[in-house]
């Protein structure tokens, strides 16, 4: 175990950040960014094995995305805002097989642990087992509700050439 060095942490932050802010976005629109941009200043304190960094990672981002949530909630309380604008969990693209807008909505309407799940996995690209354990729940439920989300998924929205195989 050792700190990072600035390289490893860029890396880190290039190949993991995108997908990090995604995943933060289940809770708080306004400061995902923040919250990931935290969780590298925090991690660049740390002596972590290399194989539990990006798990760490996710739980520091789902941590700080809830308190952020809330956060935000108590603000728009006091504020008596409006109605937020919600950015789409996809980017839209001619070449798209996918229509990104109404695939970020139902991806939106499912449970949270489906969603966060299939966040985890497919833009993570964590494994079940550290997927279970950011979600604290057992490996074998982390891919019931996997296969459950892309089953969903692939109802709504009528596509079935949506990943079957974890």
């Amino acid at each position: 175990m050792h700190n990072l060095s600035i390289e490893q942490l860029g890396k880190l932050v290039d190949h993991h950040g995108a997908a990090l802010e995604l995943f933060a976005r289940q809770w708080t629109d306004f400061s995902a960014a923040d919250v990931v941009q935290a969780a590298f200043v925090k991690l660049a304190t740390k002596s972590l094995p290399q194989d539990q960094i990006v798990p760490w990672l996710y739980r520091v981002v789902r941590n700080g995305a809830i308190s952020a949530a809330r956060s935000e909630s108590r603000r728009r309380r006091h504020e008596a805002t409006g109605a937020q604008i919600r950015r789409g969990w996809f980017a839209t693209s001619p070449d798209d097989r996918l229509d990104a807008i109404e695939a970020g909505k139902e991806l939106s309407q499912l449970p949270q642990v489906e969603r966060e799940v299939l966040v985890a996995r497919l833009w993570g690209g964590l494994s079940f087992q550290e997927i279970a354990d950011l979600l604290e729940i057992s490996s074998s439920s982390a891919h019931r509700h996997y296969v459950a989300g892309l089953g969903t998924l692939r109802e709504k929205l009528g596509v079935t050439w949506l990943k079957k195989n974890p």
